[in-house]
């Protein structure tokens, strides 16, 4: 049966309904906690939007009169609230810093849902020219819209085939995802619950002086997330380990001496933890600014275009518009934005309500903080809405943004804050309103990577988009509410790297917030004249260097490159997270390999006969990191109401070596379920 193309701007379908509205707001907890966790523990999330629309359509298809359109809107929703959990890769660091004993609810609420849904407000004048006539390939959005196309070509035959009988209902995928999530449940419950299951394994060797290490993690929810990344991400990141764990800590040990007393994984990691992560940041730093100076100068036509295009649906009136090309009008855009600016001003002024000066001297800073996220925060929208178009939502360098945001507030506090500076820890406030300033910029950036993908998804089924953007700002308001309490918990629960509430605590378990932690040693460097320069220069060396290798392979090979940024998220991250995340990564390379070979021996084209196979895929994994982080909340959870750190805990000490072993082969057993089923639609 011929699938469904776009429904006709003509046509007037219920989009934005009260039960899609109420199964957005559930999805959004599953999702923004899955992200939250996830990125607390590796720095990375991932996208929503298609496991979200496999589960929206899922639930839907049980009501007679939901259509395509309302399914949209769930997925928009519920992507947009995954999304803003990226907040977590900088608002964590005022509790490291110890500005913060929690996570306060509604200062929390109010630097994210201001951001967001001024990420929502900034990027929809740039819908008709980035998204409408643009040919930028936007691959979750569009990965999406097929989806809800699918789902809707199966209701349709399903009720033809109604005559009489049972309708057949066909698969949507949502057994996939169910697979995935209770696979990566059980193992991770044996593992950090009942502690039968290793969770990684390393070899450590020394060379004369040298250290050297071979890591490996058997998180599934990173095996999941490396198949979502793909290979080329995931060879730049295993390029990421060689140069920490082959090349850094090797050289920096044999020119060093080891303390008496320390064994060499305590030798080596310490010279990683306070040098080579620096390396790291310099590489993350550079990627960064490359990628936004080369999308500068797209970026500031589609903006110009986008203003363009929007003052002419104006003076032409709203209505004589097709309903698929209705935006909000520019009078509520304006009306919102105003209203949001005096939402961050108060979160600001409350903020900053315990400060030592004037009133005067405070509202000062508000305005700093305010107008620095609001005119950065403009140019971010802009810049990321094009990166996500450009190579998804998943693999845009937001904490790469978030990087360059915290080095230009802090040294604008620093130019400026001469008040704040000047009296008693005045210079632990300024670090913490940088942070916080940073947050809101990061908001935004996170929620305008993810909308245009949303808007995109709406105009390939025929959406009306100013409905969408009502649902995506509904999705942010219900992230921003689930982000206080899921952090609140998970901190009391694990602690964060260098920030246990309890000294009592294993710091091993730790969550290691990787981009916090960065994040919190630039903003206390700049302040405090103490950043590790020599380190962060050598990386950004690595990362010229990187920059123009991937150069030269781009015009030559045309295929091979290297993501800068993901390089240095490589040497950045613990080890034994990076590692499976390659494995995941080649996994997916693996199975590209083998659906290519049987698609030649079928003699079908590759796109048509491993276009299923991939959709499971992606599911499969999606449903792997669900599955691992909304335990990990369990956990949390039974962790923070028993005050023990293994609760149901049935192993010793004594049985970690076997755990380790037995947790490589469930590794390596749900690896080749994985290939199994992928394969067994082939």
């Amino acid at each position: 049966m011929t699938q469904p193309t776009r429904v006709p701007a003509e046509v007037t379908l219920p989009e934005l309904t009260f039960r899609g509205v109420l199964l957005g707001a559930l999805i959004t907890v599953i999702f923004t906690a899955s992200n939250v966790f996830l990125g607390l523990k590796v720095g990375l999330t991932f996208s929503s939007a298609i496991p979200a629309a496999v589960i929206s359509m899922s639930v839907l298809r049980l009501f007679k009169d939901a259509n395509i359109l309302e399914n949209n809107m769930v997925q928009t929703q519920a992507s947009a609230a995954g999304t803003l959990s990226s907040i977590i890769f900088i608002l964590p660091a005022l509790v490291m810093m110890g500005h913060w004993q929690g996570f306060p609810f509604w200062q929390t609420l109010g630097i994210c849902a201001a951001g967001g849904m001024l990420g929502v407000m900034f990027t929809i004048p740039l819908r008709h020219v980035m998204v409408v006539q643009s040919d930028l390939p936007y691959p979750e959005g569009v990965a999406a819209a097929e989806i809800l196309r699918v789902g809707s070509a199966e209701r349709a035959q399903d009720a033809a085939e109604d005559a009489g009988r049972a309708p057949a209902k066909a698969a949507t995928g949502m057994g996939d995802i169910v697979a995935g999530g209770l696979a990566s449940a059980a193992v991770s419950f044996a593992a950090s619950g009942l502690r039968v299951l290793g969770d990684s394994v390393s070899g450590w060797f020394a060379l004369g002086g040298a250290v050297f290490r071979l890591p490996m993690g058997f998180s599934l929810a990173l095996l999941g997330a490396g198949y979502l990344i793909g290979i080329v991400a995931g060879l730049a990141m295993l390029t990421g380990l060689v140069i920490s764990w082959g090349i850094a800590v090797p050289v920096l040990s044999a020119m060093g001496d080891m303390p008496a007393g320390q064994s060499l994984a305590q030798y080596a990691t310490g010279l990683w933890s306070s040098q080579v992560r620096f390396i790291g940041a310099g590489v993350i730093g550079v990627g960064a600014i490359w990628t936004l100076a080369t999308l500068f100068m797209p970026m500031a036509r589609g903006v110009k275009a986008s203003f363009a295009a929007l003052g002419k649906a104006g003076a032409a009136g709203a209505g004589s518009a097709p309903r698929t090309e209705r935006d909000l009008s520019a009078g509520w855009i304006s009306a919102v934005t105003l209203v949001l600016v005096a939402v961050l001003v108060v979160t600001f002024q409350v903020f900053l309500s315990g400060a030592p000066l004037s009133a005067a001297a405070i509202w000062k800073l508000v305005a700093y903080a305010v107008l620095f996220a609001f005119v950065f925060g403009f140019l971010v929208a802009a810049a990321c809405g094009y990166m996500a178009g450009l190579v998804g939502s998943s693999t845009s360098p937001i904490s790469g943004v978030g990087i360059v945001a915290i080095v230009l507030v802090s040294l604008l506090m620093l130019a400026l804050g001469g008040e704040l500076l000047s009296v008693e820890n005045g210079v632990q406030m300024a670090i913490a309103l940088s942070i916080f300033s940073t947050s809101a910029v990061v908001a935004v950036a996170s929620i305008s990577n993810d909308n245009l993908q949303d808007l995109k998804t709406g105009w390939l089924v025929g959406a009306t988009p100013w409905r969408q953007q009502v649902a995506l700002l509904i999705g942010c308001v219900a992230g921003a509410a689930v982000i206080s309490p899921v952090l609140e918990l998970l901190y009391n629960a694990y602690g964060f790297a260098d920030a246990l509430p309890r000294a009592d605590m294993d710091p091993a378990q730790a969550l290691s917030a990787p981009q916090a932690t960065l994040m919190l040693a630039i903003a206390r460097g700049i302040f405090t004249h103490q950043l590790n320069w020599s380190m962060i220069l050598i990386g950004m060396a690595v990362g010229v260097g990187l920059i123009l290798v991937d150069q030269v392979l781009m015009r030559t090979c045309r295929v091979a490159r290297i993501p800068v940024l993901a390089v240095g998220i490589g040497i950045y991250l613990p080890p034994t997270v990076a590692a499976p995340i390659v494995a995941g990564a080649v996994l997916a390379w693996l199975l590209e390999r083998a659906l290519r070979r049987r698609a030649a021996a079928a003699g079908k084209p590759y796109e048509q006969f491993a276009d299923a196979p991939n959709r499971r895929g992606v599911l499969i994994a999606s449903g792997l990191i669900v599955g691992e982080s909304l335990v990990g909340v369990l956990m949390a959870a039974i962790i923070g109401a028993t005050g023990s750190d293994a609760p149901l805990a049935i192993a010793g000490e004594d049985f970690a070596p076997t755990a380790s072993y037995l947790g490589l082969a469930v590794f390596v057993f749900v690896a080749v379920l994985f290939w199994r089923r992928v394969l067994k639609l082939a």
